[in-house]
């Protein structure tokens, strides 16, 4: 009987230690929430970032020139196995997924290495909004970076 009970206590301890490790990395990543733009040279760029629901966040961007959209991204962060993968999706092609490699309490890091470009996808949260970069080999081999510079969106 008393070994019933320790397997018992030994289940109910791994069931909540999993429980824990499984839910942790989803509450990290909240200050991604929100409705982020940026404006620049005659383009606006927006990216909305819904909170985690079951192993998913969901996102979308778009950026617009004039009266013209540009570009468009179906955007997801989900966790398989504890694990955050960010996924992209730009004018609603095959998926492309970027696994976390980095991270702290307001940044991110997601990598692929057999991506063309990017290779890596870095998100901040900063003072004043949030900050993202997109890297990977440019013209003859060197690394391109891209970054978007966002604040909370009045639109």
């Amino acid at each position: 009987m008393k070994t019933n009970k320790l397997v018992s206590m030994l289940v109910a301890a791994v069931t909540l230690a999993a429980s824990a490790q499984s839910s942790t990395p989803k509450s990290q990543l909240d200050w991604f929430i929100g409705h982020w733009c940026s404006e620049s040279n005659g383009q606006f760029i927006e990216e909305q970032w819904l909170g985690a629901r079951g192993d998913i966040m969901l996102g979308l961007s778009r950026t617009v020139k004039g009266a013209t959209t540009a570009s468009f991204e179906y955007l997801r962060i989900e966790w398989q196995g504890g694990v955050a993968s960010y996924v992209a999706q730009p004018q609603g092609q095959p998926p492309v997924r970027f696994v976390q490699t980095a991270g702290g309490p307001d940044w991110a890091k997601f990598e692929n290495p057999a991506h063309d470009f990017p290779k890596r996808v870095e998100y901040r949260r900063t003072k004043d909004g949030l900050y993202a970069e997109i890297a990977g080999p440019g013209e003859g081999g060197k690394e391109m970076k891209i970054a978007f510079d966002y604040e909370v969106c009045a639109r």
